[in-house]
């Protein structure tokens, strides 16, 4: 995720969606599929999870597994920081100081169970829900949402999921 923090400059913002209500979004949002960054590129298990701070700040836990189920846990903890006007959809998320990574959500579904997370410079993109798994119907509809947006989708990789209470983990199918 580090390397989501270079500069911004780009002709073509990505669009926000018009409004986040934020306390709805707080919470678990497992990582469906991405475009990674250099240290999500094996990520298996991924999870963000959003704590509202009380001086309007958002308190970030990305916990992965790197290169396996059996892999011990990794955690970064960003911090974000909600871009005034912008109706709660652009962030800065902050890893290390000063630099603070684009982070737009750009769908987000009515009932705050799907998002999809992107930047300006079209470089990386996650797409996530309150569930470890989505109907595949839903997965084809958001990698349709996210060329629209002008990503190259043989970028995005889907992320093993564990499924929660069972024996095995959720298969991953091949990207489309």
């Amino acid at each position: 995720m580090l390397a989501a923090c270079g500069g911004n400059r780009v002709k073509d913002p990505i669009p926000p969606v018009p409004q986040v209500d934020v306390e709805r979004f707080m919470g678990d949002w497992y990582v469906i599929a991405q475009i990674p960054t250099r240290l999500e590129r094996e990520a298996y298990d991924s999870v963000e999870t959003y704590t509202l701070r009380e001086d309007g700040k958002v308190d970030t836990t990305f916990r992965y597994r790197d290169g396996g189920f059996d892999e011990k846990i990794k955690t970064l903890h960003p911090v974000g920081t909600m871009r005034e006007g912008t109706g709660n959809a652009i962030w800065g998320m902050q890893f290390v100081w000063p630099i603070k990574a684009e982070y737009v959500i750009v769908y987000l579904d009515e009932d705050y169970q799907q998002t999809i997370v992107g930047r300006s410079k079209r470089d990386y993109v996650w797409l996530m829900a309150r569930t470890p798994a989505i109907p595949e119907a839903d997965y084809a509809a958001h990698i349709a949402r996210i060329r629209a947006l002008g990503y190259d989708v043989s970028k995005i990789r889907r992320v093993p999921q564990s499924a929660a209470g069972a024996s095995r983990p959720v298969e991953a199918p091949a990207t489309p």
